[in-house]
C-alpha cells in the first residue's frame, strides 16, 4: 500500500521535527510552529472530531480565510477516515447550503460570526450537520463550540483514532474540490490520498523545493491550486507556509516574507503590473530612462532563453542596477519560482514582468487532475504556452482538439455523480478536460479555449472568446472583457475600466477625464480605445475580429455573482445581465 496524505505529514515530523512547519505574523513578528507540533496538533483535532461523533466517511466543511486551523481542521478530518472540503468565504448562505448537504458534512469549520450567520441560517435543512466549530467570537448556539473546546475534546486518549490511521487507504477519497459552478450546480471533485501525494512529490522534485524555503498563503484553500502550492507540497518538502493576514495586507506580508515559490492567479499579476507601471510614471526622467534600457535587456533575455539564444551585453549589469531592486521592493528577490495557472494570461503581462527578470511559469492543470497537468521551466517555457506533460503522464488531443489528460494524478470521480463521472473519464482512462486547445512540435501545450464556451457565428465559424478577452485586457486602461457573438453576425465584447489606470489613459488620449464614469462617456477617451482594439484586430482572423464594443460602469465581481471564486466569469449570469447592452451592440 502507498503512501496516504498523513503517512506525509508524519513522515516529514519524523525527519524534521524542529523545522518550522507553519507562520503566523503575530506582535510585528512571525511566530511560526514546527512539524512536530503540526503533528501533534492534527492528531488532536482529530481526536476532537471523533468525540464530537465525526463518522468515517462523514463530511468536514472549512469555511475560513487562510490560516492554520484551516490546515489542521483539513488534515485532522482526514486523520479521523472524514472528508474535508472547503467552502468559498464569498459564497452566499444558499451555496454553503448545498455543498454541506451534498458532502454529507457532520461538522462545520467556520472562521468568524459572520460564516456562522450563514450556517445558522440555513441550518433547518442541514440534518446531518451534527456540530459547528467557530474560529473567532462567541458561539450563539448549543451546537456551536469554540477551536479550544475541539482542541480539549481532542486532549482525551482515543484508540479509535489508532484504528481510524490504520485503516485509511492511498487509493481511498481524501477530499472533496467543489468546482466553481460556471454553468450551474458545483460538482464535486472525488481526490485520493494517491491523487494528492503523488502530485506533491512531483513538484517538489521538479522544482527542487527544500527544507525551510517558503512559500505565502492566501489565495482561496478551497481552491485545489492552493491546497498544493502552500499546504501538500510543503508537507512533502519540509517548507514553511507562512499565511497572509488578508488580501489587503498582500503587498506587506510579500515584502516581510519574501517567499521562495510565488503563486498567483492572472489578475495578481495584473495588478502588480498595473502597480509597478503607476509608480514609473512618476519616477524621475532619467530612472525611466535606466529601466527602459534594462527591460529591453531582461525580455530579449528571456527570448533568447526560450530559443537557446545568447544572452545579450550587459544583461548583468541591468540585472545589478534595475532587476534586484524591483524584485527587492516587491518582496520576490528570494522566489526562484513565480507560477501563474487557473485561468489564461495575457502574453503582454508575462513580457513585462520577464523584461524586469521575473519570468513568471505558466501551468495548465484543473481540479480533476490534482491541480497541474503541465509543468514550465525558467529553463524551458515558451510566453503563451502552458507548459508541457508532467513526467509519468500524458497529455493527448481528441480529434476535436479537446484536451485529454491521464496519469496517477487523475481524479476518482465525480461524488454522488456517475453520470458526469463517465462523462469525464472514458474506458481508457482518459480525463476529458473540456479545454481546447493545440500542442507544438517540442511538447508545449496551448489552451485556445472551453469547449463549450466556443462561439458560433451567424457564419458558422467558430471563435474562442478567451483568446480575444486576453488580448483585449492587454489594452490600456482595460481590465476585463467578455467577448459575445454566439449566432451573430460578428464578434462584439464588453469592456471594463481599471479605475486606477483610467487618468492616466485618459491623458495620452487627450481627454480630460479623471474617473471611470467620465472616460466612459468621453468620445476622446472611445476613440483611443477603438484605435487599440484595431490594432488588435489586425492580428486576428476576420471572423475573430472584434467590430464593436461597449463600456460597462463597474468592474464584474464575486460577489456580484459574475465571477466564480476562482475568478472565472459566469457567462450566462453576465450576459442576462447584460442583455440590453448586447442587445444595442447589435441594433
Amino acid at each position: 500500500m502507498g503512501e496516504t496524505v498523513i503517512d506525509v505529514l508524519t513522515g516529514t515530523a519524523e525527519r524534521m521535527p524542529e523545522v518550522p512547519a507553519f507562520a503566523v505574523r503575530q506582535d510585528g513578528g512571525w511566530e511560526s510552529t514546527s512539524w512536530r507540533a503540526y503533528r501533534e496538533l492534527v492528531f488532536s483535532v482529530a481526536r476532537g472530531l471523533i468525540a464530537l461523533g465525526l463518522s468515517p466517511g462523514a463530511g468536514v466543511g472549512i469555511l475560513s480565510f487562510n490560516r492554520p486551523e484551516w490546515f489542521l481542521a483539513y488534515l485532522g478530518a482526514m486523520a479521523a477516515g472524514g472528508l474535508p472540503t472547503g467552502i468559498y468565504e464569498t459564497n452566499p448562505a444558499e451555496e454553503c447550503a448545498y455543498i454541506i448537504a451534498h458532502a454529507e458534512v457532520g461538522v462545520v469549520v467556520v472562521e468568524d460570526e459572520e460564516q456562522l450567520d450563514k450556517i445558522l441560517s440555513v441550518r433547518h435543512r442541514l440534518p446531518k450537520l451534527e456540530a459547528i466549530v467557530l474560529l473567532e467570537g462567541d458561539p450563539t448556539s448549543p451546537e456551536t463550540l469554540t477551536w479550544s473546546e475541539l482542541l480539549d475534546l481532542g486532549m482525551q486518549a482515543s484508540e479509535e483514532l489508532a484504528a481510524r490511521l490504520a485503516a485509511l487507504r492511498d487509493d481511498s477519497p481524501a477530499t472533496l474540490i467543489y468546482t466553481s459552478g460556471t454553468t450551474g450546480a458545483p460538482k464535486a471533485v472525488a481526490l485520493s490520498h494517491s491523487n494528492l501525494v503523488w502530485t506533491a512529490h512531483r513538484v517538489r522534485e521538479a522544482y527542487g523545493i527544500a527544507p525551510g524555503e517558503t512559500v505565502l498563503s492566501y489565495l482561496p484553500l478551497s481552491h485545489i491550486a492552493e491546497q498544493i502550492v502552500s499546504l501538500h507540497v510543503p508537507m512533502a518538502a519540509a517548507a514553511c507556509t507562512c499565511f497572509a493576514e488578508s488580501l489587503d495586507r498582500l503587498r506587506e506580508n510579500l515584502c516581510e516574507v519574501r517567499p521562495h515559490l510565488f503563486f498567483a492567479v492572472p489578475r495578481v499579476w495584473e495588478k502588480m503590473q498595473a502597480a509597478i507601471e503607476d509608480a514609473g510614471r512618476s519616477a524621475p526622467r532619467f530612472k525611466r530612462s535606466l529601466a527602459a534600457w534594462a527591460r529591453r535587456k531582461g525580455l530579449a533575455q528571456a527570448r533568447a532563453a526560450q530559443s537557446g539564444g545568447r544572452r545579450p551585453v550587459a544583461a548583468g549589469l541591468a540585472k545589478r542596477l534595475v532587476f534586484e531592486p524591483v524584485r527587492r521592493r516587491l518582496g520576490l528577490d528570494r522566489a526562484r519560482i513565480c507560477a501563474t495557472s487557473t485561468a489564461p494570461i495575457a502574453v503582454e503581462t508575462l513580457e513585462f514582468f520577464a523584461s524586469l527578470g521575473i519570468v513568471i511559469l505558466e501551468v495548465y492543470g484543473m481540479s480533476e487532475c490534482t491541480g497541474p497537468a503541465t509543468f514550465s521551466f525558467a529553463e524551458r517555457f515558451r510566453f503563451g504556452k502552458a507548459g508541457f506533460s508532467i513526467p509519468g503522464t500524458e497529455i493527448a488531443l481528441a480529434e476535436d482538439g479537446e484536451i485529454l489528460i491521464r496519469g496517477p494524478h487523475v481524479f476518482l470521480g465525480y461524488f454522488k455523480d456517475e453520470d458526469a463521472t463517465h462523462g469525464a473519464l472514458d474506458g481508457e482512462g482518459w480525463l476529458h478536460s473540456g479545454d481546447v486547445g493545440d500542442i507544438d512540435e517540442d511538447g508545449f501545450l496551448a489552451i485556445t479555449d472551453r469547449k463549450k464556451d466556443l462561439i458560433i457565428t451567424a457564419g458558422g465559424k467558430n471563435v474562442a472568446p478567451q483568446k480575444l478577452e486576453g488580448l483585449l485586457r492587454g489594452l490600456p486602461g482595460i481590465s476585463q472583457a467578455v467577448v459575445v457573438g454566439d449566432r451573430q453576425r460578428f464578434i462584439a465584447a464588453l469592456l471594463t475600466l481599471d479605475p486606477g489606470a483610467v487618468e492616466h489613459v485618459a491623458s495620452e488620449a487627450g481627454s480630460p477625464a479623471k474617473t471611470v464614469e467620465e472616460a466612459i462617456h468621453c468620445s476622446r477617451f472611445r476613440a483611443y480605445i477603438e484605435s487599440r482594439v484595431g490594432e488588435v484586430n489586425r492580428r486576428l482572423a476576420r471572423s475573430e475580429q472584434v467590430r464593436r464594443f461597449a463600456f460597462l460602469s463597474r468592474e464584474l465581481s464575486i460577489e456580484s455573482g459574475e465571477l466564480t471564486p476562482s475568478q472565472k466569469i459566469r457567462r450566462k449570469v453576465v450576459q442576462e445581465r447584460q442583455r440590453e447592452v448586447i442587445e444595442s451592440l447589435y441594433a
